[in-house]
């Protein structure tokens, strides 16, 4: 009686966000019939239905807002999501660890002089366009640490993230609290053994694009996509903090952890 006054009390308002598929739908409905449903911005936490694409939408549809996120699994993969089940979510509610997680800022410049900034949860990805491998140039905080870096691509992942496309590209895994960002290439073809780096959050990464109108290469946000870009300066936006919530034996960086041991 005790836990479930205190879920009242701490998320009496709910907003239930489906992402649009049959299935969560359904789950919409019959959640909001037994706990209500309000707007988003009155609400106290909100409660995504879907997958980690929605998780990631709803993430920055709501960033900088302070709400806390409780996903529940009506998609596929789910890394993000706990399980879903109708019964006792306020109690889940009160007893969910939180996992406080932090974006990347990215600032693209075009070839054309444009500046495009947006914000990744996950990575920021440079990728080529063309038949041709991209050239870059890699910078730490104004100092060149590699002149030429002949790929696919590369990218700069958050711990959150880390799990994601970095992983998928042969990258690090980082525990959710590591104040690192991975740096990784994509299919390197020179140097051919370099595997990328382990920077400090607090590093400002600067990809100069070499020959970027014979070679062009496109800069990717999460899912904010910037084409022919000349520069892009990536760091970590510490002010922007992102709460995630999942039940006790299932924080996000429990499943980082298990992720490192297959």
């Amino acid at each position: 009686m005790l836990a479930q006054a205190g879920a009242e009390n701490r998320f009496g308002q709910i907003a239930f966000l489906s992402s649009g598929t049959p299935e969560a739908d359904a789950a919409l409905v019959r959640l909001e019939t037994r706990y209500g449903n309000v707007a988003p911005e009155q609400s106290d936490v909100i409660v995504a239905l879907g997958g980690d694409g929605l998780m990631l939408q709803v993430l920055h549809r709501f960033m900088g807002s302070g709400k806390p996120i409780f996903g529940m699994n009506r998609g596929s993969v789910g890394f993000l999501m706990n399980e879903y089940q109708e019964s006792g979510l306020r109690d889940r509610l009160a007893s969910a660890h939180a996992s406080t997680v932090h974006p990347l800022i990215m600032r693209a410049t075009t070839v054309d002089g444009r500046v495009e900034v947006a914000r990744a949860i996950n990575e920021v990805s440079l990728l080529r366009q063309s038949y041709q491998a991209a050239k870059l140039r890699i910078s730490l905080d104004g100092k060149e640490r590699m002149g030429e870096l002949v790929a696919d691509g590369l990218l700069v992942a958050t711990p959150a993230g880390s799990t994601a496309y970095n992983l998928s590209a042969d990258g690090p895994i980082l525990p959710l609290d590591a104040p690192l960002m991975a740096l990784t290439p994509i299919s390197a073809f020179r140097p051919r053994r370099w595997r990328g780096a382990l920077l400090p959050n607090r590093a400002v990464v600067t990809i100069t694009i070499l020959e970027a109108e014979k070679r062009p290469v496109n800069a990717v946000a999460d899912h904010f996509e910037t084409k022919n870009v000349a520069e892009v300066n990536i760091e970590m936006d510490h002010a922007t903090g992102l709460v995630l919530l999942h039940d006790p034996g299932h924080s996000l960086d429990e499943r980082i952890l298990r992720e490192q041991f297959g």
